[in-house]
């Protein structure tokens, strides 16, 4: 709700700026309209319509995203983001037909003579007055467009900025037209009718894209699909499509994780997605995310045995405390092959704490998706299972290459709780000896027994 609070609020400012806009381009166009006509500059008079083209555009973007601020309904679910697209459509066939009007007339003019008497002073002055405000207007866009992510108000902003360029050729050809230089007025005529049919052509074929669900930006693609492949629990990440609605996009994606995950755990790790999407990408409104079981062709297991001796190694009968770790890579055919052995260093007396999590925090680099071992600790298992990490039930004094063949004849079970605290802690007092009895001498221990 917070979320679609500030996206209401960014919409409203986009709002204010795009009738400010609308009105400040309006009363230029009708200025250089009058004075046209007043000073027979046919120049001006197509500037005015040029003028009146990016009045139609901007108002648009007004009433789109007037639209898009009104609340979700039962009618429609989805908000009314894409009106703002459907007016910038709609507006972009006006600004072609303007475009072939002024194109005609520039022609025409082309061929008469010009007959300007006196300097045109206000022409002039009109014209240096539309080169400052269409900066102005085009820094204002600029800025909210980018706030908001409004395309449709970036895309005003950009044609503002053409404005700036084409006020100062309509400056220039108002002073070449009264030197009566030939075939001036009509050429810059036809230039600005030019212009008017590019900004048509890209108000029309843009919101056709994007009623298409056209993928327009495909670095943001890249961009989601590298943050989400980040994620502790992501095992592949797939199918990303992003559609435009109006000024914001919405996510679809698909994910693959653990198949033993629970559909809690599944859940969670899906809003963990939406909302780390969420938190870096303002423009996007909604995303959804589905979740599938992991299907790979290869699987990288860790497996804790006594010695280093390739497939042959014994299994240790603890996860924590064995003294090597051997790393496979499980293909889809049967086949298995040693990464890596890895020396437990964590074997010190100083280190026997919690040794299993520290053991884990070391080898987890390596992209594990299973686990054998006959026995785990439960911190370590929680920490494994956090991690979308499967163990497996194994026995100890075991080879690695039966234990394999046992797992691909699906022989092996899944270990669905840690080993119990208390059997750990019993074992751990069973290998310290009775303090009783270590200075004690042999005979008194032999009176006690009754010896």
């Amino acid at each position: 709700m917070e979320s679609t609070n500030s996206h209401i609020a960014l919409l409203k400012q986009g709002q204010r700026v795009a009738l400010i806009a609308t009105i400040v381009v309006l009363l230029l166009a009708i200025a250089k309209f009058v004075i046209g006509h007043l000073f027979d500059s046919r120049i001006l008079v197509a500037d005015a319509f040029h003028s009146g083209v990016d009045v139609l555009a901007i108002f648009a973007s007004w009433f789109g995203l007037w639209l898009a601020s009104r609340k979700e309904s039962a009618r429609f679910p989805y908000g009314l983001y894409k009106a703002e697209t459907f007016f910038t459509l709609l507006i972009g066939v006006l600004v072609i037909w303007a475009g072939f009007e002024n194109l005609i007339e520039g022609y025409r003019k082309l061929f008469l003579p010009a007959h300007h008497h006196a300097f045109p002073m206000l022409p002039v002055l009109v014209s240096g007055v539309s080169v400052f405000v269409s900066y102005i207007v085009a820094r204002m866009e600029k800025k909210t467009g980018a706030l908001i992510c409004s395309g449709a108000l970036q895309a005003n902003a950009s044609e503002a900025f053409l404005d700036i360029g084409t006020s100062l050729v309509v400056l220039a050809g108002i002073l070449l037209a009264y030197a009566k230089i030939p075939y001036i007025e009509g050429a810059v005529v036809m230039l600005i009718a030019l212009l008017i049919l590019r900004l048509g052509a890209k108000n029309v074929w843009t919101p056709i894209l994007i009623l298409l669900d056209a993928n327009l930006d495909p670095e943001l693609r890249a961009g989601i699909e590298a943050k989400i492949s980040a994620v502790d629990g992501v095992k592949g990440v797939g199918d990303v499509k992003i559609r435009q609605s109006g000024p914001y996009k919405m996510v679809e994606c698909n994910i693959a994780t653990s198949p033993s995950s629970s559909v809690y755990k599944a859940h969670e790790l899906a809003d963990n997605i939406e909302n780390l999407i969420a938190r870096n990408y303002s423009q996007i409104e909604s995303v959804f995310v589905h979740v599938e079981p992991v299907r790979f062709d290869t699987l990288s297991v860790i497996i804790p045995v006594e010695e280093m001796n390739g497939l042959d190694s014994k299994i240790h009968g603890h996860f924590g405390r064995a003294p090597y770790f051997i790393i496979l890579k499980l293909d889809d055919k049967g086949g298995a092959e040693i990464e890596d052995f890895y020396h437990n260093d964590f074997l010190g007396e100083k280190d026997r704490i919690h040794i299993g999590v520290k053991v884990i925090k070391a080898v987890i680099r390596h992209d594990l998706s299973l686990v054998f071992t006959p026995q785990i600790g439960e911190i370590s298992f929680y920490m494994l299972k956090e991690n979308f990490i499967d163990i497996y039930r194994v026995e100890a004094g075991a080879t690695v290459r039966e234990m394999i063949a046992r797992y691909y004849d699906g022989e092996i079970e899944p270990i669905t709780a840690p080993h119990p605290a208390e059997d750990s802690e019993v074992e751990r007092q069973e290998r310290i000896p009775d303090q009783s009895k270590v200075n004690t001498p042999v005979w008194q221990i032999k009176n006690r027994q009754g010896e």
